[in-house]
């Protein structure tokens, strides 16, 4: 099985590997442009992008504003490649964050935690932004698809399906996250069968699977399920290209599995984060309500919230990680070291390449004990082919 391209519009991209968007700040302007030269979709965030500009505190918005637009300037200085801009429906400030990303003429929006329900709205006359909500169910990809058509005529040009096993804020309840019928290769499958009545007298809406997808053998996996790319957040963290503090990224490494855990956050939502004493003392009670003169998410209420989820990220970000915690998919305990972004490329192509090969030979396998002669014009019995779609 070859690596093929990812195609999201008129837009392609040499390998099918999208770059998570990770807020505050870790992945900025530096990781998005690496991704993006290396052949991926390189991704920034537009959570909270101006938390360190010196305004923030007094004006936030501009600050933000005028950040992602220096970002996505600076990322396209350095690269050709294709670049996406990661804007959360939960964000305060989403319709401002929206707008800035088509102004500057952004490849590609990536658009979730909430239903993104108004976002073709904002495409103005002549804007070559693609539109990519980041669902979590079956149900939500075709409310967006039903509300798009009828209110814009326009159909998501990929969809990002997001598993229970992603980093951050998850889109599942409690009892969600470690139930398999909630799985994240369920949900492709789902999420594929749904949108297919959409697709007819369209063009095909491509399918990206996220939430754990961590080596080349999972990328493999998805694809051959029928996924058009993956969406990784996790293994980017730990490269130099990263825009995170090196502390951050020694805290992947430094992971242990049972450090990786799930948290109430702030905004109402689950979250999985790497437990540190931060993290411990929320859960011991120690933290208490504060003043929050930002109001960044939708859904915060800082009377009740023991600690400001932006200021926490944002300490984190600049390895104060005393004041704050990393955000980390399921999978980030099997970090080992920190790697450029071209190294890690080439180890995913080099697991993919050894999946696949694989794969083929317990396909081969599979077809001698059904007695098939693999000549050309061999018609492959059903049953067999069956026992042999997923090598």
């Amino acid at each position: 099985m070859k690596l093929n391209e990812l195609r999201i519009g008129n837009l392609t991209s040499r390998l099918p590997i999208v770059q998570g968007g990770m807020g505050v700040g870790i992945s900025m302007a530096g990781l998005a442009s690496a991704v993006a030269n290396e052949g991926g979709i390189g991704v920034i965030s537009a959570a909270i992008p101006g938390i360190h500009e010196p305004d923030f505190a007094t004006n936030s918005a501009r600050a933000n504003i005028r950040a992602l637009r220096n970002e996505i300037r600076k990322a396209r200085k350095m690269t050709d490649g294709v670049l996406g801009v990661n804007v959360m429906v939960a964000l305060t400030d989403f319709s401002a964050m929206v707008r800035t990303s088509i102004e500057e003429g952004i490849d590609i929006i990536f658009s979730g935690a909430g239903l993104p329900l108004d976002l073709p709205g904002y495409l103005v006359e002549k804007a070559k932004t693609k539109l990519v909500p980041i669902v979590s169910s079956a149900r939500a990809a075709k409310i967006i698809c039903q509300k798009w058509l009828s209110r814009f005529n326009y159909l998501p040009d990929a969809m990002v399906v997001e598993g229970p096993k992603a980093g951050g804020h998850i889109g599942f309840k409690a009892e969600q996250i470690d139930d398999p019928d909630f799985t994240l290769d369920h949900l492709v499958t789902e999420v594929i069968d749904a949108l297919k009545p959409y697709e007819s007298g369209h063009q095909k809406i491509p399918v990206i699977a996220a939430g754990g997808v961590y080596g080349g053998e999972d990328i493999h996996y998805f694809l051959k399920l029928g996924a058009a790319g993956v969406q990784m957040g996790t293994r980017f963290v730990a490269t130099h290209e990263c825009d995170a503090d090196d502390a951050f990224k020694q805290a992947y490494v430094d992971a242990k599995e049972e450090d990786m855990v799930v948290i109430k956050s702030p905004v109402g939502l689950p979250g999985r984060v790497i437990r540190n004493d931060f993290t411990e003392a929320v859960n011991q009670g120690k933290k208490k309500p504060f003043k929050c003169p930002f109001h960044c998410i939708k859904t915060c209420d800082s009377s009740k919230s023991p600690y400001c989820i932006a200021m926490a990220l944002g300490n984190a970000r600049k390895g104060k990680l005393k004041h704050g915690f990393a955000f980390a998919g399921k999978n980030a305990y099997r970090v080992e070291k920190v790697v450029s972004v071209k190294e890690l490329m080439t180890t995913l192509m080099e697991e993919f390449g050894r999946a696949a090969a694989e794969s083929d030979v317990q396909k081969e396998e599979v077809y001698r004990r059904c007695n098939i002669d693999l000549g050309p014009g061999t018609r492959v019995p059903q049953k067999c082919e069956d026992s042999a779609w997923l090598f």
